[in-house]
């Protein structure tokens, strides 16, 4: 091999406040750029090597993959040699998405889902034994316990939440002779032309069998349920004329409380999919909801006064705006007074201002610019008249300004933790995923080198708990195996955010790129700063 040591060079540097530079930077080596504020390290770093090592990588891909990229522009430089692909870890691009956690921007939530997917043991969320496959017999019998008269319809689930018009799909169902197709909860005779919205997710149940409980038809109920196994590889949706819909499963089921789960893939244990996700919260774990404390927070102040201080309801002080108008008809409807300290009024008449009068109207006198009028209103009241206004608020800054008066609490169906209670039913283990992600780094390396699993377990889990001993691995070495996988990026510091990035960068196992690290020693302890 030869010795000579290969550079960077940058000749004629001159973008921003660099002074036409010409240098020449060791590659295969850890450089570092020190200088005064304003001196140009960043100018250097960032936008001319950087800029120009990221241009270049764009310039190699496909014109088709370009036109989503957009254009980047030249920096301004004479010339660069020696370049790698380059990748930027700054302190800046902290992801502040509130569904955003440290386990998913280091990719190894994602590890997690597939090993739960492929070797987790799903238990009953009801009563917590282990559920094993389910027979077309066992499934007979669950069906012929209900009442006698009972209507019920098999369907076939054959498209679960796949967006696309399904043309072939229904086209196949037609010929195969059947006559009916349930899409997204609406029942469709195949025969008339069907429609579906291509950029639209669908769920397509082809309607296989209808019938009535009564004795001696287990044959046929046995015959049709076959027929559903087969077209769907083992899954089946009762349809209770007047009764709750069954999901079936020839995977998992609980014998004692009688509950089916589906099958178990990667997207069960995933918060930002609607087959994971709580189904109260939609994934956040926590709700967020107006309080009317912090929307009148001096109870003391009349109405009149500008007791309310929440967006929108200001002009209740001013006696010829709408708001205003529409207050003054309650008074006088409910018969009290708009000067009345708010602590003062009667609780019934709180109530009616804090929910509203229950679709009852009263007439409303109001001069506006287009003259003079009587209208009859039914006031929602303030809870559900700043809810609407929120959800059709499309300007962040005034939802931000509306989120000042709402207060956070944990989500009471799933307890902060996001998913299902079937998701969280699956152990790997002696933890749940959510139990797992909210264990620390330290605490998860000790747990992934010690956990036991049985032969089975681990021939089919063996690479992927490779790639998540790495990753764990990773996050410790940077010196962060304080945070636990389930935090929110949003509440990271800049210097946390930057170490998990360098940390996901290192465990992709990438050679020859170039690391372009902006303050590296910000948020570093200083044990960790040598």
């Amino acid at each position: 091999m030869s010795s000579k040591k290969e550079y960077i060079r940058i000749r004629g540097a001159r973008e921003h406040n660099l002074k036409n530079i010409d240098i020449d930077i060791p590659r295969n080596e850890f450089v570092v750029f020190t200088g005064l504020s304003g001196s140009g390290k960043s100018s250097l770093a960032f936008d001319t090597i950087y800029a120009e090592g990221q241009r270049r990588n764009m310039e190699a891909l496909s014109s088709y993959a370009r036109q989503f990229l957009g254009q980047m522009e030249k920096p301004d430089v004479d010339d660069i040699q020696g370049l790698s692909p380059a990748i930027s870890i700054d302190q800046k691009s902290t992801n502040r998405n509130p569904r955003s956690t440290v386990g998913t921007v280091t990719e190894i939530y994602d590890y997690l889902r597939l090993l739960y997917a492929r070797v987790g043991i799903p238990h009953c969320p009801k009563c917590g034994k282990v559920i094993e496959k389910q027979t077309v017999d066992q499934i007979v019998d669950v069906l012929m316990a209900m009442p006698e008269r009972t209507r019920i319809q098999l369907l076939a689930p054959i498209v679960r939440g796949r967006k696309g018009e399904h043309v072939k799909i229904l086209d196949n169902a037609r010929r195969s002779g059947y006559v009916r197709v349930r899409i997204d909860g609406n029942l469709y005779d195949l025969s008339e032309e069907i429609k579906l919205e291509k950029n639209k997710k669908h769920n397509i149940e082809i309607v296989v069998d209808r019938l009535v409980i009564k004795e001696g038809m287990e044959q046929r109920l046995s015959d049709s349920i076959e027929t559903v196994m087969g077209l769907t590889g083992g899954l089946l949706v009762v349809d209770v004329v007047g009764g709750e819909t069954m999901n079936f499963s020839q995977s998992f089921s609980c014998p004692d409380c009688g509950i089916s789960i589906d099958e178990i893939e990667p997207r069960s244990f995933s918060f930002n999919n609607p087959f994971g996700a709580c189904s109260v919260c939609h994934g956040l774990g926590f709700k967020m909801e107006f309080d009317v404390d912090l929307m009148i927070p001096d109870k003391s102040l009349s109405i009149a006064d500008g007791a309310i201080v929440v967006i929108g309801w200001q002009s209740c002080t001013d006696p010829k705006s709408y708001t205003r108008a529409v207050l003054d008809a309650l008074a006088e409807e409910y018969q009290f007074d708009l000067k009345t300290p708010f602590q003062d009024l009667p609780e019934n008449i709180q109530d009616m201002l804090i929910y509203g009068t229950g679709g009852r109207e009263v007439k409303v006198h109001y001069i506006g610019k287009r003259g003079e009028g009587y209208y009859d209103v039914a006031f929602d009241g303030l809870l559900r008249n700043v809810q609407r206004k929120y959800r059709e608020n499309h300007s962040e800054r005034q939802k931000a300004e509306y989120e000042s008066f709402m207060t956070i609490t944990p989500c009471d169906a799933c307890k902060g933790k996001r998913l299902k209670p079937e998701s969280l039913a699956v152990t790997v283990g002696e933890y749940n995923i959510a139990e797992l992600t909210q264990l620390s780094v330290r605490r998860l390396i000790d747990y992934f080198n010690d956990i036991q699993l049985t032969e089975r377990q681990q021939m089919i889990g063996k690479q992927i708990l490779r790639e998540i001993r790495g990753r764990i691995g990773f996050l410790n070495e940077v010196g962060l195996d304080y945070l636990s996988l389930s935090q929110a990026t949003a509440t990271l510091s800049g210097g946390e955010a930057q170490r998990i990035r360098l940390a996901t960068q290192i465990g992709s196992g990438l050679v020859g790129v170039a690391y372009f690290l902006d303050g590296p020693r910000i948020g570093v302890h200083q044990r960790d700063a040598e």
